[in-house]
């Protein structure tokens, strides 16, 4: 069975249950932290779902709100496949046709015979 896991991000939560509306103020706070951001690059980590997460900035987010990773990170599993990949070492391999290319059979027309 495949699993795929992906994650819900809470920042905009634990942002909001502190009573803080703007990602502006989160700055200043990120930076007595030794976090330097932008207000842009910050923007998009409290309005997006990161890909790759500084752990130093997770630290700090953390220390911020109190909180903890599991506060800001929720795992899922996004879907599941009964079907196992094909990794070519069951069964015999099939013999590819000399020229194929997976291109048609070339038709040959042949006169009608009285």
């Amino acid at each position: 069975m495949t699993k795929t896991v992906a994650y819900h991000w809470h920042l905009r939560k634990v942002m909001n249950e502190h009573g803080m509306h703007s990602t502006t103020s989160l700055v200043p706070l990120l930076a007595d932290r030794g976090v330097v951001m932008t207000s842009t690059q910050v923007y998009r980590i409290v309005t997006g779902t990161p890909e790759r997460l500084n752990m130093q900035l997770l630290a700090a987010l953390c220390d911020i709100f109190g909180a903890t990773p599991n506060d800001l990170i929720e795992p899922y599993v996004a879907s599941s496949s009964r079907r196992g990949r094909k990794t070519g070492t069951t069964g015999t391999p099939k013999a590819p046709k000399s020229g194929s290319r997976n291109r048609p059979t070339r038709a040959v027309i042949k006169p009608a015979q009285d």
